[in-house]
């Protein structure tokens, strides 16, 4: 095995719309967003990853942030190519003689169309990866939370990430039935960053709008043990002038309540979906909340009470689905669900 794991290196990588890990060795050793900055004359990658988020929305003309994935794909296939290339650069920092082959497990939203698997499967290939597998997000998901994907019982798992919601039950080994919808992490930013300038007259960027939903976001315009209001500044629409906007996370419930119940929608129409000896099983089992959306406070509750059915929030839902595709690299030759 030493010689093996000398000229062959495996990477974990769930490649997510806000947020990229690599998992080598059973360790997270690469956890950044999902951006890179690039040099407009002559295409020169500048910074990659949390360097490049810190220059987001305040490039010159020269420097653009691109951001490679949205809803879950591949938008921009250089950048993704570089971005992967520039983050597995950052595990192997010592210079090596040769370089090691690559074995790669990438994880995929469950809503991909053939093309877009293709991107993603070119992308890593063309960042040098010799043997890439591919997984479904749910999947990964699932193994990252320790359920057993190959009994004969039925799981469900919704996902909420940076692009995508996927809702999915699985059973046997495979996803019985799916619903990928592109209201997520993403979404609910864009809807704060709305709301701010039709309700309060105030510009905010795609940061801010982060900060916020970070700091008072919910899912409940009634919380046990609220946040603080959050400070916003930002110049008034109508004047220029500098304001000071205190937000509570009321604002913000109400602001995400159309998004929300996008995916409390998308949840029912998998389980209407749903062989009946499999919704047995996620009625007794409850069902597994995961990705960064599963943060969100009170969507847990507000789900449980919408729904009906036990929701259960990952321990470490941001990286689960990472934890997941760790597992699956290790196990390449007995999961039959993973794709070549």
């Amino acid at each position: 095995m030493g010689l093996f794991s000398l000229f062959t290196q495996e990477y974990a990588i769930d490649l997510g719309t806000a947020n990229t890990i690599i998992i080598h060795n059973d360790k997270v050793v690469v956890d950044e967003p999902s951006i890179v900055a690039i040099e407009q004359s002559t295409g020169k990658l500048v910074a990659i990853g949390e360097k490049a988020r810190q220059m987001h929305g305040k490039t010159h003309m020269n420097i653009k942030t691109v951001r490679p994935l949205k809803d879950g794909v591949i938008a921009d296939f250089n950048a993704a190519e570089q971005m992967i290339r520039g983050m597995i650069k950052m595990v192997n920092r010592r210079t090596q003689f040769f370089a090691p082959t690559l074995r790669m497990v990438v994880c995929i939203p469950s809503g991909s169309t053939e093309v877009e698997i293709r991107a993603v499967r070119d992308s890593s290939e063309h960042a040098g990866g010799r043997d890439v597998y591919l997984i479904y997000e749910p999947m990964a998901a699932a193994i990252g939370m320790g359920i057993d994907v190959e009994e004969p019982s039925g799981s469900m798992v919704v996902d909420i990430g940076g692009g995508t919601t996927e809702v999915a039950v699985i059973a046997l080994g495979g996803i019985v039935c799916n619903k990928s919808i592109r209201i997520a992490g993403d979404s609910f930013t864009a809807d704060i960053q709305s709301y701010m300038r039709h309700q309060h007259n105030i510009k905010i960027g795609e940061r801010t709008a982060e900060e916020i939903k970070i700091h008072v976001g919910s899912a409940l315009t009634d919380l046990e043990n609220p946040p603080e209001d959050y400070v916003v500044r930002g110049p008034n629409l109508m004047t220029a002038m500098p304001v000071e906007i205190p937000i509570s996370y009321q604002e913000i419930a109400h602001c995400l309540d159309k998004s929300i119940n996008k995916v409390e929608t998308a949840v029912l129409s998998v389980l209407e979906q749903t062989p009946p000896e499999l919704y047995g099983d996620i009625v007794n089992e409850g069902i597994f909340l995961t990705g960064g959306g599963a943060l969100m406070r009170g969507l847990d509750k507000r789900l449980t009470d919408k729904i009906g059915i036990k929701f259960h929030v990952a321990d470490d839902p941001l990286h689960a689905v990472a934890r997941g595709t760790g597992i699956a690299l290790k196990n390449v030759e007995n999961f039959s669900f993973l794709m070549r």
